[in-house]
């Protein structure tokens, strides 16, 4: 996700300066190379030298002669995105007001003025947070085009942002955004169809590949609406549902504003009629299944013009049958294109696919993340012609 990407780490005198070593490993883990700045009080709080062996570089602890600032921030600077993180109240109100007496607040005010991309995590208190200078002064920096990660607010803290959520920003603001304007639904995972109110039936998909590709267009820039049976995401509006029907519903609802869909999601083709009562264990028993509606035929019903890439999962391990049933889908539903994979790549973080376009198929072996960046891409390229 950060392959390549050159990033200047601000750290601030906030307790979630704590925090930095794991980040910094976070950012290089995701392809980064990484240099430090710290404040003053920074340094009160973590030793240069940790910062020093997380991002295995120098770490910036005074503007010197050497003016450190041009030389990461500047115009032609070093540095493709300087991050601040954790940024203190203090910090951001000098950013604000152009006041430069710490190298970060310093680092900034260049970075500003060389159209550097600057992304601010801030971590205080949460009556800080809600000062109305201090909500002013992020409004002011964000109109100058600082993208802010929102903090958590728990037990009366802003808490710095979510290794996730600062990744995925700092990745947003240092890349291209062919993507920008765009509302991209995502499905992903799998549903759940309940027999009982303790059992159900479901299937194995773990949804990390829907994660991925929502992740994926929203760092081009894409609003991202994510529609599956799993956690909050930081990159992404996420519709919470858990059966098939649920999930029809909250996705023809998203695709009523949307760009594009990538049904990604492994949807339940059967249900059953649910017991209001456990079923007792110890008899013999037979189960009605009913099909389910086809998502993709009844968004495509609704939405004739909706650009919709899908997801298509056999079991045979041979290429030229998942090509086959891939197509058999592109034809039926007029689909961008579609992505074939073995269902024995469920639940891995590695995977195996063809993309099967109306004229051609091309083959991907790699990361999931990997293939969500091909997807996105083709999406964009879809999208501007």
């Amino acid at each position: 996700m950060l392959e390549g990407v050159n990033v200047a780490l601000g750290v601030t005198g906030s307790i979630a300066a704590v925090k930095t070593v794991e980040l910094a490993h976070e950012l290089r883990r995701r392809g980064a190379t990484v240099r430090g700045v710290m404040t003053g009080s920074a340094q009160g709080i973590i030793h240069p030298w940790a910062v020093e062996f997380a991002t295995d570089n120098d770490v910036v602890t005074e503007i010197t002669g050497s003016v450190e600032h041009v030389d990461l921030c500047g115009y032609d600077g070093w540095a493709d995105v300087f991050l601040i993180a954790p940024a203190t109240a203090n910090t951001v109100g000098k950013i604000a007001g152009a006041v430069d007496d710490t190298p970060v607040t310093t680092c900034a005010t260049t970075a500003l003025g060389a159209d550097t991309p600057v992304v601010i995590a801030p971590a205080m208190h949460e009556p800080m947070y809600d000062h109305p200078g201090v909500l002013d002064a992020i409004d002011t920096v964000s109109e100058w085009g600082v993208d802010f990660v929102d903090p958590r607010i728990e037990e009366g803290k802003a808490k710095i942002a979510s290794e996730e959520a600062i990744v995925c920003d700092v990745a947003r603001a240092a890349g291209e955004r062919p993507l920008s304007g765009e509302h991209v639904v995502v499905t992903s995972g799998a549903t759940t169809e309940s027999i009982d109110p303790v059992r159900v039936l479901t299937n194995r998909s773990s949804g990390k590949m829907g994660r991925a590709v929502a992740a994926a267009c929203y760092v081009r820039g894409a609003d991202v609406t994510l529609v599956h049976d799993g956690p909050n995401v930081p990159y992404a509006d996420v519709q919470a549902v858990e059966s098939a029907e649920e999930m029809f519903t909250a996705t023809q609802e998203a695709c009523v504003e949307a760009d594009a869909l990538v049904s990604a999601a492994a949807i339940s083709d059967y249900t059953v009629e649910t017991s209001d009562e456990k079923i007792r264990s110890g008899q013999e028993l037979t189960l009605a299944l009913e099909s389910t509606p086809k998502l993709i035929d009844e968004v495509r019903a609704a939405n004739p013009d909706l650009p919709i890439v899908g997801f298509k999962t056999e079991t045979s391990g041979e290429d030229d049958q998942m090509i086959a049933k891939a197509r058999e889908m592109l034809d039926r539903t007029g689909l961008a294109f579609v992505v074939a994979n073995d269902a024995s790549v469920m639940g891995n973080d590695e995977t195996r696919a063809l993309l099967v376009h109306a004229g051609d198929v091309a083959q991907f072996s790699g990361s999931k993340q990997s293939l969500a960046a091909e997807v996105a891409a083709s999406i964009g390229a879809l999208l501007a012609d």
